[in-house]
Order: C-alpha cells, then sequence, then structure tokens
C-alpha cells in the first residue's frame, strides 16, 4: 500500500537536504546574500596571524606543574592546547576519517538523518538551531547526537559508515575521560573539594562535528560567529586546517592546528562555579576557499535539572557574582542571546 504520508515526509525532507551548503556549494561561484555578515562582523580579508603566545599545556609533565599551568591558562584566556594527553592518535585519525567520510557521502545517504527539530537529539543540519527564522546563515553543516553514556545513546548514530558508531564510540569516551582529567586539574587548582565536578555538573556530553565547506568568498561570510560555550567544558580536535579564532584583547587571534593535540575552550558554566575567577573563551570559526574543513567537538554540559552557582570555597569576599539557576533554564536564554556573550552572563550577575 502507497503510505502518502511517509512519501510527504521524504518529500519535504529532501526539499530541507538541499539547504545543506555541502550540498550546493560545490559549483558555487558567488556568496548568496544571505550568507553575508554585516561589515562589521566579516572576518575581511585580512589574514589573522596565527598566535604563538597561545598556552600549549604538556599532560605529561609534572602534577603541580600542570595544575598550575592550565589555572593560568584559564584565568588569562579561557582556552589552551594540549599534547600528550593520553588520547591515542588511531582513534583521534579514525574519527576524523569516519566522520569527513560521513559528509562525503551521497545526499540520499545522509538524508535520513537531516531534521530542523529542535528535540531530535541524533541530527544533520546546516547553520543554526533555526535555520528558518534566521536573517544570515553560517557556513557549515553539522552532525550532532549525545554520547554519554554511550549505551543509552549509540542506537541513534548512524549506520553509515557501518563503522561509524564503533570508532565514534571510542573517541567519545576517551574525549570523556581527557576532560574529566582535565575537570579534576582545574578543581584542584580552585581548591574545590574532591568530587565537585560529578555526575550532576558533567553528565551531558554531546559531540558535535562541523563541516565547513570550501567558500567562494571567506572575506565576507563565517564559518560560526563569535560566542562563548554554555557548557563547563569544550574539547575540540580541528584537523590539520586553520579556521578557528578566539578573541582576546579586543582583537583576534589565529589558533595554529597542532598535530592531534586538542583545544580545550572553558565554558560559561565554569566561569560562574569559579565566581568569575576563570574565563569563558569567545570565539569563532572562519572559511577558506582552497579546502573544507572538519573539526570534531565534545561538550561537557550539567544535567538540565542540576543547580549551577559559584562554588563556596572560591568566594573570596563572602560574596558570590552569579545567581543560581537550572542549567537547562540558562541554556534556554543562551540560545537566545548567545551572539551576545557578555549579556547571557551579565543576566546571571549578581546586582550590587
Amino acid at each position: 500500500m502507497f503510505n502518502h504520508q511517509s512519501s510527504t515526509s521524504r518529500s519535504c525532507r529532501s526539499r530541507t537536504m538541499a539547504n545543506l551548503v555541502s550540498t550546493w556549494s560545490k559549483t558555487a561561484q558567488t556568496l548568496p546574500e544571505n550568507y553575508i555578515f554585516p561589515a562589521d562582523q566579516r572576518p575581511g580579508s585580512f589574514e589573522i596571524p596565527l598566535c604563538q603566545n597561545i598556552p600549549v599545556i604538556d599532560l605529561s609533565a609534572s602534577h603541580s606543574k600542570t595544575v598550575q599551568e592550565i589555572l593560568h591558562a584559564c584565568q588569562e584566556f579561557g582556552f589552551f592546547q594540549v599534547i600528550n594527553h593520553g588520547v591515542s592518535k588511531d582513534i583521534i585519525d579514525d574519527t576524523m576519517e569516519v566522520v569527513k567520510e560521513f559528509f562525503n557521502m551521497p545526499d540520499e545517504e545522509k538524508e535520513i538523518y537531516y531534521s530542523i527539530d529542535p528535540i531530535k537529539r541524533c541530527k544533520v543540519y546546516t547553520s543554526g538551531y533555526d535555520y528558518a527564522n534566521e536573517d544570515i546563515h553560517f557556513w557549515r553543516d553539522n552532525l550532532r547526537h549525545p554520547c554519554h553514556p554511550l549505551d543509552e545513546w549509540v542506537h541513534l548514530w548512524p549506520e553509515k559508515p557501518t563503522n561509524y558508531r564503533d570508532v565514534v564510540g571510542k573517541y567519545s569516551l576517551e574525549v570523556r575521560k581527557l576532560s574529566l582529567r582535565m575537570l579534576e586539574l582545574i578543581r584542584e587548582g580552585l581548591g574545590l573539594e574532591p568530587g565537585y565536578f560529578g555526575e550532576e555538573l558533567t553528565g551531558d556530553q554531546l559531540l558535535s562535528i562541523n563541516h565547513y565547506p570550501r567558500c567562494p568568498n571567506p572575506s565576507l561570510t563565517l564559518g560560526l560567529p563569535k560566542h562563548a560555550d554554555a557548557d563547563i567544558m569544550t574539547v575540540l580536535f580541528q584537523g590539520s586546517v586553520n579556521g578557528l579564532q578566539v578573541f582576546k584583547d579586543g582583537q583576534w587571534l589565529g589558533v595554529e592546528p597542532l598535530p592531534h593535540a586538542f583545544v580545550v575552550n572553558i565554558g560559561h558554566q565554569l566561569q560562574i562555579i569559579s565566581n568569575g575567577k576563570l574565563r569563558s573563551a569567545e570565539h569563532r570559526a572562519v572559511t577558506n576557499s582552497r579546502e573544507a574543513r572538519t573539526t570534531i567537538v565534545s561538550f561537557i554540559s550539567p544535567c538540565p535539572d542540576t543547580i549551577v552557582e559559584p562554588a563556596k570555597s572560591v568566594i573570596d569576599t563572602g560574596v558570590p557574582r552569579f545567581r543560581p539557576f537550572k542549567f537547562k533554564d540558562f541554556f534556554k536564554f543562551y540560545e537566545e542571546k548567545k551572539r551576545d556573550p557578555e549579556a547571557v552572563l551579565e543576566f546571571y550577575k549578581i546586582k550590587p
């Protein structure tokens, strides 16, 4: 029997799938109007140099040195790179290979995962969460899904490539271990009690794979606009192609891709927990006209109903700078205001 509803659903999905940048941009000679950012937000034609002062932390160094270096990087920059981190090069390389393979699959293979439903947990979409209502689109496609606990989510992940679930599952477990290890070092540096970053504060892990196709005019658009992350900690593998830029002291700094290194960003939650001692890093992704860029991002966040507030042991004056909130409420507000990171934190500050 002909299933009209199923056929209609497939037809709608096919039409929206056509919005994927990777679907239509292969032959694009010019940038569509709705991908051109306002003049004050564009990266421009001036090439941002790669910064040589961004902290690179060797996790195989002495424990006390590592704690000190990470804490300083979190206070001064809000981001750093880590090397000798314990995640095997083979796992990293295999994961980058399989996620690139996913985005290189024919459209009809990816179509089953395409969705603009904000509630759907495993999906492929383009630009931001609310494509239909965006004035300006971002030059990126995105695959994202939760991955902790792994056995609760892995069955929703893509079945193709056939080794996707196995390879990405191993990667997500290793990156989670690394994230918790770094949070433990930060906990020690801040003087928080043992076990502070337990399951309530770290129980949500989301994997986000960004694909930025070659762009006909990188000076006018962005892969991702300026923002800071809502989570506790973000761990990024940016592959070998430049594109990540971090905003510090009024200027953009290019973050050089180091072989098999991870870039770590401090999120808003850690800035709040530290009562402002640590800073969340504002960053963006630029595009290029030479080659596609693919990045793998792991977000560690509190569980939705977790109450987040400054840790009592870090409040020097006895006065917290931020009011308590449920993480799900914070995230909802963040989604409305994330293009203005300062406004997000300002809303939760306790006014004198």
